[in-house]
């Protein structure tokens, strides 16, 4: 189990790319709202940044803090972007979605001169595919799209895929913050990442996908004692 000060370092280790000027992609949750909270001080000392949350959650979170915010369609560079992950492999690349933020974080992330992901050692894998990778589908035949990304995901070579809807109280379908619903796709082992975003890419419904290929060019794991940067 991760404890909370190794996500306290890699957020403290993130703060060191920072620079005066820069617009920041803030992540979401639970390693991404430290590095939220010790901006926070940062700006409170006088760094001059703004924000681009990539969730409702973490708009919340930095307007509490006194963070700067700007609408993403005011933006027409985003410097870096500082998030969490589910899964980590040694290329870098990532499961994201465990928040059903998928889409906006991807969505500002591919926007990023820099994505830097901060985690914990318990989210470095070999292979990805243990945590449950999240699809984010329109409501409209959702039942119809689970199949097909089932069917996406036996072509990438996933062995038994089993796919759910994730659900929230009342037992009904989580909404996301686009106004969708989260497919947690339980495939024990992600032989080919590339592949299977691909397959699942090409399935009318799905809105997108939490397998974040060649987007992070940085990894930050905390530790009890400070963090290991590496560079991709």
């Amino acid at each position: 189990m991760a404890n909370e000060r190794e996500k306290e370092n890699a957020a403290i280790a993130a703060i060191e790319f920072v620079e005066d000027g820069m617009t920041i992609g803030l992540g979401t949750g639970s390693t991404a709202k430290y590095f939220v909270e010790n901006l926070a001080e940062e700006i409170a000392d006088g760094l001059m940044v703004r924000g681009v949350p990539t969730s409702e959650e973490t708009r919340r979170l930095a307007e509490s803090l006194g963070v700067p915010l700007v609408p993403i369609e005011h933006v027409d560079r985003i410097h870096l972007t500082v998030d969490g992950a589910d899964e980590v492999d040694g290329h870098a690349q990532l499961i994201k979605g465990g928040g059903a933020a998928l889409l906006r974080e991807k969505i500002i992330a591919n926007a990023s001169d820099l994505m830097i992901v901060i985690a914990d050692p318990s989210k470095q894998v070999e292979m990805l595919g243990q945590f449950p990778l999240p699809v984010e589908v329109t409501p409209f035949g959702y039942t119809i799209t689970a199949k097909k990304v089932y069917d996406a995901l036996k072509a990438a070579s996933v062995a038994k895929p089993r796919i759910d809807v994730r659900n929230g109280p009342g037992n009904k379908p989580i909404i996301t913050d686009g106004g969708n619903y989260i497919l947690d796709c339980h495939c024990s082992v992600i032989p080919d990442a590339p592949r299977a975003a691909f397959e699942l890419a090409s399935v009318p419904g799905v809105v997108e996908h939490g397998l974040f290929i060649g987007l992070a060019r940085t990894v930050i794991i905390g530790q009890d004692d400070g963090a290991s940067v590496f560079e991709y």
